[in-house]
């Protein structure tokens, strides 16, 4: 059976790329949605750490910084070693649209890894996506 390099999701989202960037770029957004605490250097190859209830934390990497268009970065791959090197590449695209924005999420590098763990990450990460970015919605509807 074969598994998918990339996961890919699409919003329309009635906000202005200003609010959505705001929303995925800053500390205080990120917190607001995506995770418990976040701290983010907004520069290519600044630090970028989230932590999650349950003890779950994430040291990233920002790779890529176009306000208010894409911003980027890579992450550790759960099921595998806190020291494995091995991350995915995940890249958020705005798009301004009549009444908002288009989000594009795009979680990709899971063919480096061995299949037990690729199935994992995907169904755990398409999964994740799903509901982040549902909290996503909320945040920004509710602000």
């Amino acid at each position: 059976m074969s598994f998918p390099n990339t996961i890919e999701r699409t919003l329309e989202l009635a906000h202005p790329p200003e609010k959505v960037w705001a929303a995925i770029t800053t500390a205080e957004g990120l917190a607001s949605w995506f995770g418990n605490t976040a701290s983010i250097d907004l520069r290519p190859g600044g630090d970028f750490r989230m932590t999650w209830e349950g003890d779950f934390e994430a040291d990233m990497r920002v790779e890529r910084v176009e306000k208010p268009t894409v911003f980027a970065y890579t992450w550790p791959i759960d099921g595998l070693p806190k020291d494995d090197p091995r991350r995915t590449y995940v890249e958020f695209t705005l798009e301004p649209v009549d009444g908002g924005t288009r989000l594009t999420v795009r979680e990709s590098g899971f063919a480096q890894l061995p299949e037990e763990v690729r199935r994992k990450a995907i169904e755990g990460n398409t999964g994740g996506w799903k509901s982040e970015l549902g909290e996503l919605v909320e945040y920004l509807d509710a602000s």
